[in-house]
């Protein structure tokens, strides 16, 4: 059995619970399927997300943004998408052991950051001994001890963005590769360069970087630096086009190569922020609705027909 929709949404973060609930507003039929691991889980609290002046946990607004996508009667299935076929002018969306005929497809499937491999990522993130965004929030950690921890083609360029927030900025290279210009200026501005291949260490409350030699170091929060896989529920097949860094590439109306299928968030801007995928999203799901057929209303349609 499959289920005609307006919209099929790939992805339940931000970008995704935007576009649902801005194209049930527009009256449209919409399906988002959701494998819940969406980025902002990870963010203990954030001062960066507009309108939430005494900050807001990733969990508490995407509970928040649910709550207002189910008020408009948001059709949530949790699940990986198996596959995304065009068939003709429309796309069959198979997942969880259902499927969907859309019209459109908007994917807002994100970003899966690469940890430290250790078993205690998620806990230091918790407690902010480790973060993963500085434009988020390197502005909460002004004046601590920071360091910069992955390959050395990336840390030099964090390290030189964190070292207007803070003057105790330590680089922490997981390689030898450290003959970039990145890294020396950010030793120029004054930050400490470690020796590469030692193991970082959680001890409840703080990381510290032991050395090779045996030296230990202790931060108040380190920022790794080890770049994202693609999102669970991207499809193959479809022709795609993306950019040197796997973002996809998309129009002004965040449409991708082929018509009618978008792509919001993450999985297009190097600008990882919940304010750019909420964009992203009011535009993609105005466009959807805009080039949908139109529907005329008529007496009885709603509670005051």
């Amino acid at each position: 059995m499959i289920q005609d929709v307006d919209v099929a949404i790939v992805g339940g973060g931000p970008a995704g619970l935007t576009a649902a609930t801005y194209l049930r507003r527009f009256l449209r039929s919409v399906v988002v399927i959701d494998a819940g691991r969406s980025r902002a889980r990870y963010i203990p609290e954030s001062h960066n997300c507009p309108g939430f002046p005494q900050g807001v946990s990733g969990t508490g607004l995407l509970r928040r943004m649910r709550e207002q996508a189910d008020a408009f009667e948001v059709d949530v299935t949790t699940g990986c998408v198996d596959a995304i076929a065009c068939e003709g002018e429309t796309f069959v969306v198979a997942a969880a052991g259902r499927r969907w005929r859309a019209h459109k497809v908007i994917l807002a499937t994100g970003l899966a950051d690469r940890l430290p491999e250790v078993p205690w990522a998620e806990e230091a993130i918790a407690c902010g001994a480790l973060r993963l965004c500085a434009i988020c929030d390197a502005y909460e950690a002004s004046d601590q001890a920071i360091a910069v921890y992955g390959p050395g083609a990336q840390i030099g360029g964090h390290a030189e963005f964190l070292r207007s927030y803070s003057a105790r900025i330590t680089l922490l290279p997981s390689d030898d590769d450290l003959a970039h210009p990145a890294i020396d200026r950010a030793r120029a501005l004054g930050a400490t360069l470690l020796p590469p291949g030692g193991t970082l260490e959680f001890d409840g409350e703080h990381c510290h970087y032991r050395t090779p030699d045996g030296d230990v170091h202790r931060f108040d929060t380190v920022y790794p630096y080890l770049g994202y896989e693609g999102g669970p529920s991207l499809p193959t097949g479809l022709g795609l086009d993306s950019d040197g860094s796997g973002a996809l590439e998309v129009d002004a109306h965040q449409q991708t190569r082929v018509p009618g299928l978008y792509a919001v968030g993450d999985v297009v801007s190097g600008l990882n922020q919940i304010s750019v995928a909420v964009g992203h999203a009011a535009i993609a799901a105005t466009h959807a609705h805009n080039t949908l057929p139109f529907v005329p209303r008529t007496p009885g349609d709603g509670a005051g027909g």
